[in-house]
């Protein structure tokens, strides 16, 4: 909103304290994807634990969460401090966050016996779980940044406009995020570094080359992350403070029914994860055969046409979530927001499903023929557009949802409800990575039989599209495919009737900003009263 425009009574941000703000939640989110997908793909690729195992290990820290993430909402919510209640722990969490993340990737491999299975040993015993309980300390560590970093959005300004525009930008910029799959899809490129260093194991170089690149993208991201804490102030205080207990919070959360019905919605949406936790597996070995700095740096050079077809599907898979985070704020401004949301929910289905469709047609034809690169490149542009567009709404309406309860019972749950969402994030990961272990797990892409593939692409005497007669490919191109489309067209029932419409909000809004500067000018004077 331009100055010219703004009410001068209405308190906002600055663009300093914005770009504070958001340079913090980039690093924030790129320390996300490190663990979201790096560390599932080092578990379960590089140090080999197996698929159903990596899959419980998610789903025990995600049942954690179901609890953890409403506590820690809590806590910020009784928080009262001079900075505020959710600057505290933006100033003081991402240190932690760093040396956690770092933990996680600090672990042996697993070993097994001729017959492939685990060697039931102490050693491999204490990898599994290291693997686990690292995994869940990283999650609590986590949420203790991630509820106050989006909380915050909804105390940074009094104005709807502003705060669906820093909620929007924060969906763009967290896109920069995928810069910490770097891990997945550079993760090797520095063995051959540790090999001069006289490491000879290929998988020992594989591993330490992870854990490298794992570790320099985990500072350089906590460095950004610790930005958001110098830079947020919190402008909006609630005229009465009140402490509810974590049992009346819970309350609150499924008794305020529009909160209810998002999450709902985003726990149904789960398995739209899987497009970023299995897509990179997927272009690191259905293009790459897991080792991209090989096949794009040949003896005659740059493999340019293999680059271009991977960018293609690369721009496809995150360039649709940028255009649709950038745009859904002002389509949000003139239609009603549970249209949009219903909207990108089932429509935005198709796609998914088509992705399936296109390479049981195509195949491998996709690698080596422009008409199919740019058809899956396309189809994905079109997924990738609703999860975005999706994103942003569900952080817009869950903060309607906060204006909601403080309006309604004088409570204003900004960190338990915020922390909705993380529980929505965290979860759905959890149940994505699940569906991904049995499938997995079914065609056989587990543990012992991963280290023989990585030995066999490393050798060149195999290609991934066709390892297993194909199914390892399209398990992969299955599991980005359906699961996503189904759990999008169930997410849409929850919101149909979604229980706070724009005009409502605009009005509950209004009459909030009237009461909190008429209680602040009541105090004013008497205290010049006195």
């Amino acid at each position: 909103m331009s100055k010219a425009t703004r009410d001068p009574n209405v308190r906002t941000y600055s663009g300093k304290e914005m770009t504070g703000y958001l340079v913090g939640l980039a690093g924030q989110n790129i320390i996300y994807n490190i663990v979201s997908a790096g560390l599932m793909y080092y578990f379960q690729n590089i140090i080999f634990v197996p698929a159903m195992i990596c899959s419980i290990i998610v789903t025990i820290a995600r049942v954690w969460d179901a609890i953890n993430d409403p506590m820690m909402g809590t806590i910020v919510d009784k928080t009262h401090t001079k900075w505020g209640k959710c600057k505290p722990y933006l100033l003081f969490v991402p240190v932690i966050v760093m040396v956690v993340t770092i933990l996680c990737f600090v672990n042996g491999r697993v070993s097994f016996n001729a017959d492939g299975s685990v060697i039931m040993n102490a050693r491999n015993i204490g990898i599994i779980i290291w693997a686990g309980l690292s995994y869940i300390l990283w999650g609590m560590s986590y949420t203790a940044g991630d509820i106050p970093l989006w909380g915050v959005t909804s105390l940074m300004t009094e104005d709807a406009k502003d705060r669906a525009k820093i909620l929007a930008l924060a969906r763009i910029v967290a896109s920069v995020g995928f810069i910490g799959m770097l891990v997945q899809l550079a993760g090797t490129a520095l063995a051959g570094v540790f090999e001069g260093m006289g490491v000879k194991e290929p998988a020992a170089q594989q591993q330490y080359s992870v854990i490298a690149i794992a570790v320099i993208l985990t500072v350089i991201a906590s460095i950004m992350f610790q930005f958001a804490g110098f830079s947020v102030k919190e402008k909006v205080h609630q005229a009465t403070e009140s402490k509810p207990s974590m049992k009346e919070n819970f309350k609150t959360m499924w008794h305020c029914r529009p909160f209810r019905q998002l999450l709902v919605s985003g726990v149904l949406r789960s398995p739209i994860q899987l497009l970023t936790t299995v897509a990179i597996t997927l272009v690191l070995y259905f293009f790459f055969d897991n080792d991209a700095v090989r096949a794009l740096m040949t003896e005659d050079g740059l493999n340019v046409q293999l680059a271009l077809r991977v960018v293609v599907i690369a721009v496809g898979i995150f360039g649709g979530m940028l255009i649709s985070s950038a745009l859904t704020p002002s389509l949000a401004s003139k239609y009603e927001k549970k249209n949009l949301y219903n909207f990108f929910s089932i429509v935005g289905a198709i796609p998914f499903g088509l992705v399936l469709v296109i390479y049981i047609i195509a195949g491998e034809k996709i690698m080596t023929e422009w008409l199919w690169t740019a058809v899956m490149g396309l189809d994905f542009l079109l997924a990738s557009a609703a999860m975005g567009g999706l994103n942003v709404l569900q952080s817009v309406m869950i903060a309607d949802c906060v204006d909601y309860e403080e309006y309604h019972n004088g409570n204003r749950p900004d960190g338990v409800f915020f922390s909705g969402q993380s529980f929505i994030t965290k979860l759905s990961a959890g149940i994505a990575t699940m569906i991904s272990g049995v499938v997995f797990s079914i065609v056989g892409w587990s543990g012992a039989a991963i280290e023989k593939a990585n030995t066999e692409l490393a050798g060149g005497t195999a290609h991934f599209a066709t390892m297993n007669g194909g199914k390892f490919a399209l398990s992969m191109f299955f599991l980005v495919s359906i699961p996503p489309m189904i759990g999008m067209i169930l997410s849409a029932i929850p919101t149909w009737k979604y229980a706070l419409p724009n005009s409502e909000h605009k009005r509950i809004l209004g009459e909030l900003v009237e009461q909190r500067h008429s209680s602040e000018s009541e105090a004013s004077e008497e205290s010049a009263a006195e």
